[in-house]
């Protein structure tokens, strides 16, 4: 099934709002954000569906129009079920000079056979802040399902002005990987990834050393965090639960969306 989202947040009288949507289902989009005291707009995508089902194309489009700030939430974790033909994702994101959109999703479940390849391309303009996560389960590890998917892959593409400033591709196959060994999960079932990019020119350091402090406090999981070239930074985490890495990317979050408002009065 073919499934479409089409998101535009705008901004008027200092405020940002949900000025456009399209969906087909099983899409639903709600606001959340009535008891946040900022001036953002939030947004909580809704699926009828149990999941992402065997032929499924999923085409998502988010655009942030200029001055607006938008954060996009997730219903619930993201299930991938037994598929023959596999399903796909492609999701475009626009961000216009001075906006900032930030979306840290549920974890994704893969079940026994399933086939997914994701596609996200990023286009930010001056003066604007992205930040993405994505965390990948073994599948259901309560019962009995650990690797037992056929494929997944999500290829992460950001571009400032048209020039491609990071690309990042994950790629889980489990029976040509061999995934648990050393150089790859190493024993670890959960992996998470998050990426953060500014164009406002702002220095990252501090923020690396504050989150590499607050992530190296917790107990079962490996975390590495990797400046890039641009203004920004990539986190990596392994652990055990996906519910662990999703508070930690949460924290994450919401400390740098403080920050862009602090920064923004």
């Amino acid at each position: 099934m073919d499934c479409k989202l089409n998101i535009t947040a705008g901004y008027r009288a200092g405020k940002s709002y949900m000025k456009d949507v399209f969906v087909s289902p099983p899409f639903r989009v709600v606001p959340v954000g009535q008891t946040m005291s900022d001036d953002a707009a939030y947004l909580m995508v809704m699926s009828s569906s149990p999941g992402i089902l065997d032929g499924d194309h999923y085409d998502l489009m988010v655009q942030v129009e200029e001055n607006a700030q938008l954060q996009l939430q997730s219903q619930s974790y993201q299930r991938l079920f037994t598929m023959v033909g596999g399903a796909s994702q492609l999701m475009r994101v626009a961000l216009a000079d001075h906006s900032a959109f930030s979306y840290v999703p549920h974890p994704i479940v893969p079940h026994t056979d399933s086939t997914f390849k994701g596609i996200t391309r990023v286009e930010m303009g001056e003066d604007c802040s992205l930040l993405m996560s994505e965390i990948i389960t073994c599948g259901r590890k309560h019962h009995g399902e650990v690797f037992r998917f056929t494929h997944f892959q999500n290829l992460i593409e950001v571009r400032h002005r048209n020039r491609l400033i990071l690309k990042d591709n994950v790629l889980l196959q489990p029976d040509l990987m061999q995934l648990g060994s050393l150089g790859q999960l190493e024993g670890y079932t959960h992996q998470g990834t998050l990426i953060y990019i500014n164009t406002q020119k702002q220095p990252v350091e501090e923020l690396i050393e504050h989150f590499y402090e607050m992530l190296d406090a917790e107990k079962d999981m490996q975390c590495g965090i990797s400046r890039i070239q641009h203004d920004g930074f990539v986190v990596r985490c392994l652990g055990n639960g996906g519910e662990q890495i999703y508070n930690c990317f949460q924290r994450i979050q919401n400390f740098i969306w403080e920050e862009q408002h602090i920064l923004a009065s």
